[in-house]
C-alpha cells in the first residue's frame, strides 16, 4: 500500500546540506495503522509530505496505493487524506462551508450528504453554521479530520492528530481512528504520544533521518528486553534464587528485597507460560510463600528510549 526505496530528502540551509530523510526503506501494509515515531526534527513530517505529494523527492522512490510518487501525483492526491499538525482552516467561514469547499475540490459526488455525514460523526453538526475561527483547538482538529475524509480516501496520513488537545477531544479523535481501522483504511500516524501509538498501531517504526527499527510494539519489546517473570515472595531467602537459577532454560535471576523482609525474583525466560508452573513448584518445594506471579511488561517508552540510545533491536527489528 505504501512503499519507499532508499527515499531521501535534502534541504539547503545557510549553504550546507541538511538531510531530513536519508535512505528510508519502508513498507506499510494495506489496512493497518502504522505508527511513525521519532523526536522533533527527525524527518517524520517531511516523509508524510513526500508521500502525500506535497514536496518532491531528492533521491529514491516511493509508491502510495501502487502509484509512484513523482509520476502520477494528481492521482495519488485524490486517493489520500492528510491531517497536518497545524491544519489551515478558513476561519471566517462556517464549519459546513469549509467542508463544502474541499468536497468540491475533490469532486465529491454528494457534497451536502458527505459534509453532513462527517460533521455528525465528529460531533460538529450542531455547530455547522458557526465560524471555524470561533472553535476550540479540539473542535478545529475534528473539523480537519472531517476535511481529510470527505472524499473517502483509502490512505490517511495523520501528523500529531491529538497534539495539544484536551483529554476528551483527544479520546474522540482516537476513537474515530479506531473506527477508521475497522473500515480497512491504511493509516500512517505520526505521533509523540507513545501510549496512543501502543493502543492504536498494528506496527511502529522508530525513525531519526534513518529507519532504526520497525515491528509490532510487542515484538520490539521482546527483542530488546526478552520476557521476564516476577515472583513476589512473602519472605526473602537466598536459597530461593539459587534454586531457580538451577532450573533449565532460566537465563537470569535478579533479586529485589523489601524493608519488610519480603522480596521478588525477576526471572528471564524464553516461554513464561510454559516455565512458570515449574518455577512456582520449585519455590514452594524450598519453603517459599509465593504471593503472586506476573510478567514484567516494559512500556513502549522503554522501547523507544532504548532504540534512540542504542540503535536497532537485536535481529534488526525491520519487518
Amino acid at each position: 500500500m505504501i512503499r519507499t526505496e532508499r527515499l531521501c530528502k535534502y534541504f539547503q540551509s545557510n549553504g550546507s546540506e541538511v538531510r531530513a530523510v536519508d535512505g528510508l526503506d519502508l513498507e506499510v501494509r494495506e489496512g493497518e495503522v502504522f505508527g511513525f515515531l521519532g523526536p522533533n526534527g527527525a524527518g517524520k513530517t517531511t516523509t508524510v509530505r513526500i508521500l502525500a505529494c506535497l514536496i518532491g523527492i531528492t533521491k529514491g522512490r516511493a509508491w502510495v496505493n501502487n502509484l509512484e510518487v513523482g509520476q502520477v501525483d494528481l492521482k495519488i492526491r485524490a486517493q489520500v487524506g492528510i491531517l497536518t499538525e497545524s491544519p489551515g482552516l478558513y476561519e471566517r467561514l462556517s464549519a459546513r462551508r469549509n467542508l463544502e469547499i474541499f468536497a468540491n475540490l475533490y469532486d465529491v459526488g454528494d457534497v451536502p450528504g458527505q459534509v453532513e455525514k462527517y460533521l455528525r460523526l465528529l460531533g460538529l453538526w450542531e455547530r455547522r453554521d458557526a465560524e471555524a475561527g470561533a472553535f476550540s483547538k479540539g473542535m478545529k482538529q475534528k473539523l480537519s479530520v472531517a476535511r481529510a475524509l470527505l472524499h473517502e480516501p483509502p490512505v490517511l496520513f495523520l501528523d500529531e492528530p491529538t497534539s495539544a488537545l484536551d483529554p476528551e477531544a483527544a479520546k474522540t479523535v482516537r476513537d474515530f481512528i479506531e473506527t477508521l481501522r475497522g473500515q480497512g483504511r491504511t493509516i500512517f500516524l505520526c505521533t509523540h504520544n507513545l501510549d496512543e501509538a501502543e493502543r492504536l498501531c498494528d506496527r511502529i517504526a522508530v525513525f531519526r533521518q534513518k529507519l532504526i527499527a520497525v515491528d509490532t510494539p510487542e515484538a520490539l519489546r521482546r527483542q530488546l528486553f526478552g520476557r521476564q517473570t516476577v515472583v513476589h515472595l512473602a519472605r526473602h531467602d537466598e536459597r530461593f534464587a539459587a534454586a531457580v537459577r538451577g532450573l533449565t532454560d532460566v537465563k537470569h535471576v535478579d533479586v529485589v528485597t523489601s524493608d519488610d523482609g519480603g522480596g521478588k525474583l525477576v526471572i528471564s525466560l524464553n516461554d513464561p507460560a510454559a516455565q512458570n508452573p515449574g518455577i512456582v513448584q520449585t519455590l514452594v518445594g524450598q519453603g517459599a510463600q509465593v504471593q503472586f506471579v506476573n510478567e514484567l511488561r516494559h512500556s513502549l517508552e522503554d522501547v523507544y528510549l532504548s532504540l534512540m540510545q542504542n540503535g536497532a533491536a537485536p535481529g534488526g527489528g525491520a519487518q
